[in-house]
């Protein structure tokens, strides 16, 4: 009678990386004029964010050609060893700007090594309202630094927090993707796979899959025109992006020591809880003894200690 093991369905293949780009240099960011008479998503790029983009597509295919990690004292997975045997495939925001930008990338690659793309409606820039009128968008983008990037919502259009949403939607799609082997029939290949989108959307998207904190958002900073970001699969089976980049570019970034940490561990360690340095920031006065079920242990009434009393807890 065989195992219990041998009667579980095989593991799931995970792409090996997921890697995020930005659009290419457009009109609007050239001269946000051009958003009061060109609707948002009918942008197009300049010829320098034609440029970027493709520089951005020999970028990626060096990326996953050369197995490239540049922080190379990370080890990679086991399956990332073979450079020849991998694949790609693309989601790209239905915005002008964002597929013109993929059709450049896609200059890189041979037909063989792409297994598909898909438009991708949930990964859109934030919404803006319609047509922009330059002094009040002024108005308003000063409004919002006053309110917080991540809850304020544009009159006729949205805020971080619902574009984060619909982000969060398309991540379920995307699992099932993966559950269900749509992405790749091939366990034997590596997938790897490629998000064409915008500035907020991509920050949004790894505020939701490593469970940043909106306080951990309104740190970050906006990617440039075709930057990317790599997050690699370790040897753990998690995603981090401390495989391919070095602390410093996420320094950059905008990310704080914890977070850094948090990437650190993703790529490293064993242990599954990752984000356990948010922990104190809602408990900071619990008693460490955990042996005891009295209700004596707690401090009822934390507030009363003195400042120069310390916090009640141990640093870590």
């Amino acid at each position: 009678m065989g195992s219990i093991e041998d009667n579980r369905p095989p593991r799931r293949r995970l792409p090996e990386r997921i890697i995020l780009v930005r659009h290419g240099e457009s009109q609007g960011n050239l001269d946000s004029a051009a958003y009061s008479h060109t609707a948002d998503h009918q942008i197009t790029l300049t010829p320098r964010g034609l440029r970027q983009a493709r520089d951005a597509g020999r970028a990626i295919r060096r990326v996953l050609s050369n197995n490239n990690c540049c922080n190379c004292s990370t080890t990679t997975t086991s399956n990332s060893n073979s450079n020849s045997n991998w694949s790609v495939y693309f989601y790209v925001s239905p915005y002008e700007r964002t597929r013109s930008t993929l059709r450049q990338i896609g200059r890189s690659f041979s037909r063989r090594r792409i297994l598909g793309a898909r438009e991708e409606c949930r990964i859109r820039e934030q919404d803006f309202g319609n047509f922009q009128v330059i002094d009040r968008m002024r108005a308003v983008k000063e409004a919002r630094e006053r309110y917080g990037r991540f809850f304020f919502r544009f009159p006729e259009g949205e805020s971080a927090a619902d574009v984060f949403d619909r982000v969060a939607s398309f991540l379920e799609s995307l699992w099932r993707d993966i559950e269900m082997k749509r992405l790749c029939h091939d366990d034997a290949t590596a997938t790897n796979l490629v998000i064409v989108t915008h500035g907020l959307t991509s920050r949004v998207f790894l505020m939701k899959w490593f469970k940043w904190t909106v306080q951990q958002f309104e740190l970050l900073n906006n990617p440039g025109n075709c930057e990317i970001r790599v997050m690699q699969l370790g040897p753990t089976g998690e995603y981090s992006l401390l495989i391919h980049h070095t602390p410093q570019e996420l320094e950059q970034w905008g990310l704080s020591p914890e977070m850094i940490a948090d990437q650190r561990c993703r790529a490293t360690s064993s242990n599954n809880d990752f984000g356990g340095y948010l922990t104190n920031s809602f408990f900071d006065n619990l008693p460490d003894n955990s042996d005891s079920n009295s209700d004596s242990d707690v401090d009822p009434d934390p507030d009363s200690h003195s400042q120069e009393g310390g916090s009640g807890h141990e640093s870590c």
